[in-house]
């Protein structure tokens, strides 16, 4: 089971709380694990990726295990404490000013 942490504005959104658990079957990468989050709660699209690129948003980070992830490829396997549910993937807005 995989766990996906979101930001309190998209807990909001998609209407959930706490994280948010599902199954990925094949290879668990970025954007595997992003498809499946978009597929499973729509209302997300587009806030997470651009609808168009799919690359990340600006201000958005990816976390696990302790290390950023947001600059990984999205097709790089994703460590396997988030694979077998063991560490959540955490999906961060980022701040910006001074």
């Amino acid at each position: 089971m995989i766990r996906v942490v979101l930001p309190a504005h998209l807990r909001t959104l998609a209407r959930v709380n706490g994280e948010v658990t599902f199954e990925i079957t094949g290879e668990l990468t970025q954007r595997a694990l992003l498809d499946a989050l978009e597929s499973r709660y729509p209302m997300l699209r587009g806030t997470i990726r651009d609808h168009v690129t799919q690359r990340r948003r600006p201000y958005v980070r990816f976390f696990a295990c302790e290390t950023d992830l947001s600059h990984q490829p999205s097709d790089a396997p994703l460590p396997q404490p988030v694979a077998d549910g063991s560490e959540p993937f955490l999906v961060v807005g980022a701040m910006a000013g001074g």
